[in-house]
């Protein structure tokens, strides 16, 4: 670890004193796992601490676990993974936050915090379907109003539930199930004759 991210460790490990977090580092990027239930409470210190002044949320994540590492994954499934850059100290971290529940997963809104977090969140809502508590207006944003399930789930089918196409007879759009065979592509090796091994 150089000597920026150590002083950066060293920042975090005591202004989140009392809380439940681990650092990790990983190809000069400094990633911390915050406990859910110190969410709220570790990101406006995350801001506000004169070592850190985190004042920009870049980005903010779902990720779906149950495939991680090619299924060796122990943990939760569910997280929000936050990007955040802190202009005035010029540095950045990494910070995950498990949802506890796998069948519902719930954490905490910081549109209070950050409020660039608003659609940040409500992408992460639509796409992997985790609730973030305390938003304002937590709602679809990128699928359809009608559209069941959540399409970046390991688990939901790569060709979806639904397609939907125009029908010359009622002169509208139809919804319909999927016609399309759900198949795993494998790609072919054709050798000719002539070729040796």
């Amino acid at each position: 670890m150089n000597a920026f991210l150590q002083g950066l460790t060293n920042s975090l490990s005591n202004a989140l004193r009392g809380k439940t977090f681990a650092l990790s580092e990983r190809l000069d990027e400094l990633t911390l796992v915050v406990q859910d239930t110190d969410w709220v409470a570790a990101a406006q210190i995350l801001r506000d601490h004169p070592e850190l002044r985190f004042e920009q949320l870049l980005d903010v994540c779902g990720m779906d676990y149950s495939s991680y590492g090619e299924g060796v994954w122990q943990g939760r499934r569910f997280a929000a993974v936050y990007h955040l850059l802190s202009v005035s100290l010029n540095q950045r971290l990494r910070v995950r936050v498990f949802a506890p529940d796998d069948e519902f997963p719930v954490v905490d809104s910081v549109m209070q915090v950050w409020p660039a977090a608003d659609w940040y969140e409500r992408e992460a809502f639509d796409l992997y379907g985790i609730v973030f508590n305390g938003h304002n207006d937590l709602r679809r944003l990128l699928t359809d109003y009608g559209f069941i399930g959540h399409p970046f789930r390991k688990d939901f089918p790569l060709s979806g539930n639904v397609e939907m196409r125009y029908d010359p007879d009622q002169h509208r759009v139809i919804y319909q199930p999927v016609s399309i065979e759900e198949r795993e592509l494998v790609p072919r090796t054709i050798r000719e004759d002539s070729y040796s091994a």
